[in-house]
């Protein structure tokens, strides 16, 4: 009996696989190749001119990690068709698993990205701290109406975005641990799928509401582009495997789940290759470099070495950052505190900045401006930090709202 079942299976897996087709040959392999390379050659040079022309860190180190998703995603889908066979018939599990922990962390770059456009957090409260929430269906707000703006607004977007990465992270090394030990099964699958689609939509949903509520504010940056490529990138190529899997199970025997998702994940990889193409183009229009070339012209531009280029990309590459706004968001400490950041070098301003508004603090009737420490200047520091400590030991009356002023990291370099 054994042995009849291996051959079953074994003769099951070749049929399966052969009934792929056009995905297993050569000529599938080269179309999807050189799609993909062409979407390297694009988006590889647009970094290589962001760094050239690395003018606005705090803005440019989020666009870079955003424009590395292409190189990444399309170059991962290609190798699991090229290392598709017999054998390796649950490869693309361990290549997807790399795709979707990049693909969670683009959508918080993204938000953070949008944050940096407007000043940072304490600009955006200034901005709407207190307005009413004006009901609307498409957005989702029909809950919120008549509610004003808090800080715990922000929060929630944050949070919305930074659950997803960790939940994309969680679930994919879960599946990983199941297919390495115990085996596909299509109820795991669904489970899997179904957390995927709360934390993605939950994610999406907390998009949604940030940009209803500071859509006036990032007309200037031309929103509407960059968010319809960065979000149909991630959301669609998810929804589209989604769809795909499902079509694979339909007519599927028992015991040849496996061999269904096999299909979709292949047909899903070729699709990407394909799209990773034009969505190097799409990206090439939404975050163009001339706006921070001075004076927009791209063929006089600055003399850079490849070690300042190298440097810069190291910078862009740090994860402190990120870490830091992830504590910030979602210790408890912080919940009620809005983080004010120094005022950015005027000299290196973005052609595409708005006018900053003069920053408050929300617990105060006296402003509060931040000054940047000197590198000298450790009692400045001290003094920074003393009087952050002592605005939340005591807000002041009449507010529930608390602020503090947190230093960026460049102060700290």
């Amino acid at each position: 009996m054994i042995p009849g079942n291996s051959l079953s299976n074994e003769t099951s897996v070749n049929k399966t696989l052969h009934g792929l087709g056009f995905l297993q040959t050569s000529g599938a392999q080269a179309i999807s190749g050189a799609f993909v390379w062409a979407a390297l050659i694009i988006t590889c040079h647009q970094i290589y001119q962001h760094l050239r022309f690395y003018t606005l860190p705090s803005e440019q180190r989020w666009i870079i990690r955003i424009l590395f998703f292409i190189p990444l995603y399309g170059f991962i889908s290609w190798l699991s068709l090229l290392f598709l066979n017999e054998e390796h018939e649950n490869i693309y599990v361990y290549f997807n698993a790399v795709r979707d922990w990049y693909e969670a962390f683009v959508i918080y770059s993204f938000l953070s990205l949008c944050y940096e456009y407007l000043g940072g957090e304490g600009n955006i409260m200034t901005e709407i701290r207190g307005k009413p929430i004006q009901p609307s269906f498409m957005y989702g707000t029909c809950c919120l109406g008549g509610r004003p703006y808090t800080i715990g607004f922000l929060r929630f977007c944050k949070q919305a975005t930074l659950q997803f990465c960790a939940i994309k992270i969680l679930m994919s090394v879960i599946v990983l641990f199941i297919i390495s030990f115990i085996g596909t099964d299509v109820y795991v699958n669904l489970c899997v799928n179904i957390i995927y689609n709360l934390s993605v939509s939950l994610a999406l949903y907390g998009m949604l509401l940030f940009y209803y509520a500071t859509k006036d504010m990032l007309k200037p940056f031309d929103p509407v582009l960059k968010f319809f490529t960065v979000k149909s990138v991630i959301f669609l190529s998810f929804w589209q495997g989604l769809l795909l899997t499902m079509i694979g199970q339909i007519g599927q025997s028992k015991g040849t789940d496996h061999l269904a998702a096999t299909v979709a994940a292949a047909r899903q990889d070729f699709l990407i290759c394909v799209e990773m193409f034009f969505a190097a183009i799409a990206l090439r229009y939404a975050f163009p470099v001339r706006v921070y070339a001075h004076g927009g012209n791209m063929h006089t531009g600055r003399t850079v070495t490849m070690q300042s280029i190298s440097s810069s990309l190291k910078e862009t590459m740090n994860p402190k950052d990120i870490m830091n706004d992830a504590i910030h968001n979602f210790h408890p400490q912080y919940q009620q505190y809005t983080q004010y950041a120094a005022p950015q070098n005027p000299s290196v301003a973005s052609p595409q900045q708005p006018p900053v508004p003069q920053v408050t603090n929300a617990s105060t009737t006296a402003g509060v401006s931040a000054a940047p420490v000197t590198p000298s200047g450790g009692a400045g520091m001290t003094s920074m930090i003393l009087s952050g400590i002592n605005r939340m030991v005591n807000p002041g009356p009449g507010h529930n709202e608390k602020a503090t002023l947190l230093s960026s990291d460049d102060e700290f370099q």
